[in-house]
């Protein structure tokens, strides 16, 4: 199960993803209540406005979901014309959590990829999760919408795909065992980089400045278009095994499956939540694999598309600015 945000005249709606199509949920209740079906607890008057509504841990809502794409697979041909589906083109695809609380990233998850960036990859056992945070409300941007070049820095601007996980509630001192049950879906980032950003070049050096520089290359507005839509975590029980990749342009810059990440999905939720509680709708980005451009001296212009891609997920699809 796919579920997405999208606006289609004028008022934002929750619908299921069908990378070319989706399924407006609010009108494909309404047609399922025509058809005289089993009740659900939902009320056309009170529909929930959250995609967490509809997905892990929240019972009566995933239930609630099921029946309805069921019910739209089996009477397809009848209801695929509007109002109830829409070609993805008509839309306009938003980010999957509209206010995250909490916007977690991870540095250096895959060994290719620190290893790529001239450093070496110590063991497991030997390190811990390096976590940042961007600002949400200003560097969350949704599907489709254009990844804008900061004037201040143009010309070494990056691009990062990342598994991105949704959490579906709230928990503290979470074990790895238990942390997939708190997950309430997969989604994809692109964390979007500024590889060469120097404030006040003429600064006098101090011992922090390169970390700085790193970390505030990573604050820009836009630098993080996320979505199409999140997959359920009951679509994606194994976080650990998916195809992802990365391409300018149509040529494949980035190449990978999760199952290289040093820390697992699981491992990253009980290393975060040791130390500050996670709540419904925060979302963590677990690291991208080797292929970043700083490595291809390549970086992104004006006119480029990026397609960040992950299987079971989709494809999520930014031109740049």
């Amino acid at each position: 199960m796919r579920l997405c945000r999208f606006e289609y005249n004028a008022k934002t709606r929750l619908g299921i993803y069908y990378d070319d199509w989706v399924v407006d949920l609010t009108e494909l209740f309404l047609a399922y209540s025509a058809s005289n079906r089993t009740e659900l607890p939902l009320r056309v008057n009170r529909f929930p406005t959250s995609i967490l509504a509809f997905l892990p841990p929240n019972h009566d809502g995933c239930e609630a979901v099921r029946k309805l794409k069921t019910f739209y697979d089996e009477n397809q041909k009848r209801l695929s014309c509007r109002p109830v589906t829409l070609d993805v083109d008509e839309v306009r695809l938003l980010t999957p959590v509209s206010h995250p609380p909490k916007f977690f990233l991870l540095a250096g998850n895959y060994a290719e990829h620190i290893e790529e960036s001239g450093w070496k990859a110590e063991e497991k056992r030997h390190t811990f999760p390096y976590i940042f945070m961007k600002p949400p409300t200003t560097t969350i941007i949704n599907p489709s919408d254009p990844i804008r070049l900061p004037t201040i820095s143009l010309e070494h601007i990056d691009w990062e795909v990342e598994l991105g996980v949704v959490m579906g509630k709230r928990g503290k001192g979470i074990s790895a065992g238990e942390a997939l049950g708190h997950v309430a879906g997969y989604t994809i980032v692109n964390d979007v980089s500024d590889r060469q950003f120097r404030l006040n070049p003429q600064r006098r050096k101090r011992p922090r400045d390169e970390f700085f520089d790193w970390l505030h290359g990573k604050w820009h507005d836009g630098f993080a278009p996320i979505g199409p839509c999140v997959a359920s975590a009951e679509a994606i029980r194994d976080p650990q095994h998916l195809h992802i990749s990365l391409s300018v342009n149509g040529q494949k810059m980035q190449d990978s499956n999760t199952a290289r990440m040093i820390f697992s999905v699981a491992e990253i939720i009980e290393f975060i939540s040791s130390f500050v509680t996670l709540e419904a709708g925060d979302i963590i980005s677990t690291g991208t694999p080797s292929g970043i451009g700083a490595t291809k001296g390549r970086f992104l212009r004006s006119g480029d598309i990026v397609e960040a891609t992950i299987e079971g997920i989709g494809v999520l699809r930014n031109p740049v600015e």
